[in-house]
């Protein structure tokens, strides 16, 4: 299962490899062992772009998920059969939110990240009341489920991070992280 990350944030950090690891965590919890995931951290300006051009809505959002099997048809499963998605992530409306939680940005990120990978399962808080409440229990589970995971180790991810690098035009890290 690999996990591709990049980062577009140069000001904030966190903790990149920490979070590969819980996404491979998260994607063991919901069955997608052999799924491929793509995470984007953006800052707000980008992140108000995509919500403005995919959701038609003016302003900037914590996180935005893209799937990859229902938007790509019939022939996703042929063309892309591992594919889930994109999860994108407004880092600084995520530290926003982590301050205002009393949270780390880390486990804010975290947080995010879990319900993104939930929309690309099908869950869909908008949906309606009783789909809210059964998305925000999952949530709750697979959040209780990876703190429990030891930093920098990982059963259900086991393999090794790539390296961090970065791109000589701008200061993008980039990193590949095969569970």
């Amino acid at each position: 299962m690999p996990v591709h990350m990049q980062s577009q944030v140069r000001r904030i950090t966190f903790d990149q490899v920490r979070l590969a690891q819980s996404a491979c965590a998260i994607l063991a919890d919901v069955g997608e062992t052999s799924a491929e995931l793509c995470i984007l951290f953006v800052g707000d300006q980008r992140m108000r772009g995509l919500n403005r051009r995919y959701r038609g809505k003016d302003r900037t959002t914590d996180v935005l998920a893209f799937a990859m099997r229902e938007a790509a048809g019939p022939q996703a499963s042929r063309l892309t059969p591992d594919m889930l998605g994109d999860v994108v992530i407004s880092v600084p409306t995520a530290r926003r939110q982590a301050i205002e939680a009393g949270r780390s940005l880390d486990e804010e990120l975290a947080w995010l990240l879990i319900h993104g990978i939930l929309h690309l399962c099908g869950y869909d808080h908008e949906r309606s009341e009783k789909e809210a409440r059964r998305m925000h229990r999952r949530e709750r589970m697979i959040q209780r489920s990876i703190a429990r995971v030891p930093k920098r180790a990982n059963r259900t991810c086991q393999g090794s991070a790539g390296a961090l690098s970065r791109s000589k035009s701008r200061d993008v890290r980039h990193m590949t992280y095969y569970g």
